[in-house]
């Protein structure tokens, strides 16, 4: 950070995917003013405790589960969907925890993921253009000149969503819920009624084994609290930077600034440019961080966005998200990995295995096959272990909900079922069963590895 960094210094900057048709920009201007005086959505001290965390996840002590929606709505926002999908990130954490033997840091695409960059700015229907739907923060999904124009509002709605949100997790998180042995009942359900259930029967037994010898000899939820609540964490991609901008507060105790929007915020594939907006404003915000990798990134690059966003290689400031497709990240992956370790940055490396396997099915559905997510996870994991690189988690769009809208999985989904349930406003998401058929698959590599590096030992 130099000296002359501010919170809205980043205006000073091209800034690529944040909307400037708003039509009255006095009105975002003084939307931008309120959001100033609002409470912060969550305290410095959290996201030095998830940084903490990070640094474990970088030195290979520990595990990184990211996931959630693609990009919450106002439409669906209720209880019971962010319930669904915290108690899925919870079930998939149990399975990775026992399979890795390593505790897992759970973070929620979840409390500010609205905004989303767009392919085109403009969307053509029947020979009418409008404005894309760039998110419920920004305009609305309906395809009316209404609804497409950004309305500032709109930012004041997204953050008393957030906060109602942060509310409830954190109601879960330390109120029972999240009690280890409840986690563990929900994943045999799983078990129980999956076509491959057998197959992952192994794991579930050993992980039942285990919480009864605990039980047995007094560990239980009354004489070791850890086991009735969770630490969770929430994250966004920071693309509106107003909005993050009047989110940023000086954390009393240390003098530095924090985004108080989220724990994690991370800057997307789109905009990451060396001399843009998002990176000015990433440099002088002390959360921990996150940066998404594609298959244009060459190692010089990366190594210098690398020591622009962490300049003095703190360990659990930066996360590293793959997301190449999976035919491309064997020929993509191993350079960058191998400049990291070469150069000795310490960062986390995690796998985004959503973004690069989008294809479009023949009835015209956007679409991911399942297969191809899990052959990019194992081909990260490989390539990882290839170049001396810690493999350090995954970074899934997903849902609690029992949506159709990626191929395959043990249940098979087909271009037909996509009709069903598509419910996405944005990209299509993993459902839960697939979600936890994604854990158990990596848990199953997990433990080979794990297996294979004790073997050599």
């Amino acid at each position: 950070m130099t000296e002359r960094w501010s919170p809205s210094s980043w205006r000073a900057k091209p800034a690529k995917h944040i909307p400037e048709d708003y039509p009255d920009p006095a009105a975002l201007a003084a939307v931008e003013q309120t959001l100033r005086k609002m409470p912060p959505l969550v305290f410095a001290g959290e996201a030095r405790r998830l940084k903490s965390l990070l640094a474990d996840v970088s030195e290979g002590k520990a595990f990184l589960l990211q996931g959630g929606d693609c990009a919450e709505s106002f439409r669906d926002f209720s209880a019971d969907n962010i319930r669904d999908t915290f108690r899925l990130i919870l079930q998939m954490a149990v399975v990775l925890t026992f399979a890795g033997g390593k505790p897992v840091v759970k973070v929620g695409r979840v409390a500010g993921q609205f905004a989303k960059p767009r392919s085109s700015p403009i969307e053509t229907q029947n020979g009418v253009t409008l404005p894309s739907y760039r998110g419920d923060n920004i305009n609305g999904m309906d395809f009316t000149a209404e609804s497409r124009t950004p309305d500032p509002q709109r930012l004041l709605q997204a953050y008393n969503q957030s906060a109602a949100t942060l509310n409830l997790l954190r109601a879960f998180a330390s109120g029972g819920y999240a009690d280890l042995h409840n986690v563990h009942r929900w994943t045999l359900g799983f078990v129980a009624k999956s076509p491959l259930g057998q197959r992952y029967r192994k794991l579930s037994d050993k992980i039942s084994e285990t919480l009864d010898f605990m039980a047995a000899v007094g560990v239980n939820s009354n004489t070791f609290p850890a086991m009735h609540q969770v630490e969770f964490f929430t994250s966004h991609e920071a693309l509106l930077l107003g909005y993050e901008e009047a989110m940023t507060r000086v954390d009393s105790t240390s003098g530095d600034w924090y985004d108080t929007s989220a724990h994690l915020v991370w800057i997307g594939e789109r905009t990451r440019q060396l001399d843009g907006a998002h990176i000015e404003y990433f440099k002088g915000i002390k959360n921990p961080i996150g940066l998404k990798v594609g298959p244009t990134v060459e190692p010089d690059e990366l190594l210098t966005l690398v020591d622009t966003l962490n300049p003095q290689n703190e360990a659990g400031r930066l996360t590293l998200y793959g997301r190449f497709g999976s035919d491309k990240i064997a020929a993509r992956l191993p350079a960058l990995m191998a400049a990291t370790k070469r150069a000795g940055k310490k960062v986390v490396w995690a796998s985004d295995p959503m973004h690069g396997n989008v294809i479009t099915a023949a009835n015209g559905y956007k679409t991911r096959p399942f297969e191809r997510i899990l052959s990019e996870v194992k081909t990260f994991v490989e390539v990882a272990e290839a170049e001396g690189v810690h493999a350090g988690g995954v970074h899934l769009e997903m849902t609690g909900q029992n949506v159709t809208e990626c191929l395959g999985g043990a249940k098979e989904l087909t271009e037909t079922d996509l009709a069903d349930r598509y419910h996405t406003h944005c990209d299509p998401r993993l459902n839960a069963d697939q979600s936890l058929e994604l854990a158990f698959l990596i848990a199953e590599r997990l433990r080979d590895s794990r297996n294979e590096l004790a073997a050599a030992s």
